[in-house]
């Protein structure tokens, strides 16, 4: 199963009402399924600041995210996500990776 289904069906257990994964692996130097966004609107994040709710994202996704180089989570109540709508786009990668030789 490729990675960003077994990511799906992590982040499952959080109950989104919005979910979007992307790969955005093209845009970086490591590989095929290396870098990945996440938006994750859940009401499991209201109460909780920035660190508590990426700690419940970590929670859910266990040993998997061993296998993942980089997660860029953007996670929203549906409160912040009914006024927002949108995340902001990834930056483009600027290398420097220690496999670019």
């Amino acid at each position: 199963m490729p990675k960003i289904d077994l990511l799906r069906t992590a982040f499952a257990a959080l109950q989104p009402e919005h979910l979007e994964v992307l790969d955005e692996s093209h845009m970086h130097s490591r590989g095929l399924e290396t870098h990945y966004k996440a938006v994750i609107v859940s009401s499991q994040f209201d109460g909780l600041n920035a660190v508590k709710r990426h700690q419940k994202v970590y929670g859910v996704l266990g040993e998997l995210m061993s296998q993942v180089h980089a997660l860029a989570l953007h996670t929203y109540t549906p409160q912040e996500w009914a006024q927002q709508g949108v995340a902001p786009d990834s930056p483009t990668c600027r290398g420097g990776s220690k496999h670019d030789h």
